[in-house]
């Protein structure tokens, strides 16, 4: 049964579990320092297509088939699947999905849109209009470069504060039957904007949204951030993550000891030349998907918050001078005792 505690937070008692995840990743990223916690790397950035959109559709049918096949399941085991990416129209998703014959439900929330399938997954079990579903995303540096901001032959120059677009995709398979890794809760956020323009400052963007989801979990749940062995963030990177800690000591919380943002973990940022970090649906995607999931799993890690950032432009926005309205959504974390 799903309970509303407080304004925007949903517990999920009857048990939502996280059977099986997967993560794949692209070349960079599978020479950054997370790259052990990635299920496949891919050494080239077409994953054996012949566009870079169509790579991005690779990498999320990729990452659905491992997860599938770790958790001992086929497509046939799933009632719906959740998936969403950065590309117009949701591509990236729709095609890397499309051969699997399951009631698909395609979503965006930018960067956040890991922890929007998440919830939304786990609120159709919970509620008992599935017993399995699936969870996916993806990003493409090339596919994104060229959509968002310039082609790659154009040869821009980045600015201190952009981030670099992850290529990788995420796969969560949530279940009703028990499993070592538990979906606790789903806070889901609003729309934040703090009047940021700039397309290259994403990270100032999305702060705003992280500290008014989080701030809203703390109130309706009671918790504090030391309930917690991590609280993860999305894509902030070095300049989110600064605003982020500002916004929150202002409200009386320090977020600095146990917080981690996934934009700043999978990338070696001096020596990878990312600049303010890693962005992108890939980049919490993955590491959900990999590193936290496997850390969940093995008893490392205990409960967590991942706290997934989008930041709602698109080119047409940019080009008429608007501002950078961003979202984040919430999910909870918990390893089980006794599974």
């Amino acid at each position: 049964m799903i309970k509303r505690t407080g304004k925007r937070t949903l517990l999920f008692q009857n048990g939502v579990y996280m059977r099986a995840a997967a993560a794949v990743a692209g070349k960079k990223e599978g020479e950054g320092p997370l790259k052990s916690w990635f299920d496949k790397i891919f050494e080239d950035e077409y994953m054996r297509e012949d566009s870079f959109e169509k790579a991005e559709s690779m990498l999320q049918k990729e990452a659905l088939q491992l997860a599938l096949k770790k958790g001992h399941l086929s497509h046939d085991h799933l009632q719906y699947c959740f998936a969403g990416d950065l590309l117009n129209q949701c591509i990236g998703s729709s095609f890397g999905v499309r051969d699997l014959g399951v009631p698909f439900l395609g979503l965006y929330g930018a960067c956040s849109t890991m922890a929007l399938s998440l919830g939304i997954a786990s609120v159709f079990v919970e509620g008992g209009a599935a017993e399995t579903a699936a969870a996916v995303t993806s990003s493409h540096f090339c596919s994104s470069e060229r959509q968002f901001r310039f082609p790659l032959e154009y040869g821009s120059q980045r600015t201190p504060t952009a981030q670099w677009t992850v290529t990788a995709a995420g796969a969560v398979i949530v279940s009703s039957h028990k499993a070592p890794v538990k979906v606790a809760s789903y806070t889901a956020g609003e729309i934040v904007d703090f009047g940021v323009k700039d397309a290259n400052n994403m990270g100032a963007a999305m702060a705003p949204a992280a500290a008014s989801t989080l701030l809203h979990y703390f109130e309706d749940t009671g918790q504090s951030p030391s309930d917690f062995d991590c609280i993860f963030t999305g894509d902030l990177g070095a300049v989110g993550t600064s605003l982020l800690y500002e916004l929150l000591a202002r409200e009386g919380v320090d977020l600095s000891k146990n917080h981690r943002d996934c934009g700043l973990m999978i990338f070696e940022r001096k020596r990878q030349d990312v600049h303010a970090g890693g962005s992108g649906c890939g980049c919490i995607g993955s590491v959900l998907s990999g590193y936290i999931f496997k850390n969940l799993e093995a008893g490392k890690l205990r409960r967590v918050l991942c706290c997934g950032t989008g930041a709602l432009l698109s080119t047409v926005s940019t080009g008429q001078g608007e501002s950078i309205p961003s979202v984040a959504h919430c999910v909870e974390l918990t390893r089980e005792e006794n599974i």
